[in-house]
């Protein structure tokens, strides 16, 4: 997460950086969420930063993060599609589709 001015936060996986999200008031007590200039993710086949919105993301695979179960991040619906089958994902989420309850599953290893 980049801040307008300048300041930058870091996450060791998207599952972090989504808890980050759902909790602001929590893990940023002095800042706003229109404060935030940009949002990005690492994409798991090319390991570059993609913006956080416009990635999707694979829950319940068989590929793990620093933090256990991980929202994997995918820059494309073919690569996204591509993990999914590869790597035995349960489903796909987009940006908005990532939950408290979803950050829940994660942490339990429970998948619906």
């Amino acid at each position: 997460i980049l801040y307008d001015d300048g300041f930058a936060v870091h996450f060791d996986g998207a599952k972090d950086f989504f808890k980050y999200l759902e909790d602001f008031e929590k893990y940023a007590p002095d800042r706003e969420k229109s404060q935030i200039a940009a949002m990005g993710v690492t994409e798991y086949y090319g390991l570059k930063m993609v913006d956080a919105r416009a990635a999707l993301y694979v829950i319940g695979s068989d590929t793990y993060g620093p933090m256990g179960h991980e929202l994997v991040p995918l820059q494309t619906r073919a690569d996204a599609d591509d993990f999914l089958k590869d790597h035995h994902g349960v489903r796909e989420l987009a940006f908005d589709g990532v939950t408290a309850g979803i950050l829940a599953q994660l942490d339990a290893g429970r998948f619906e």
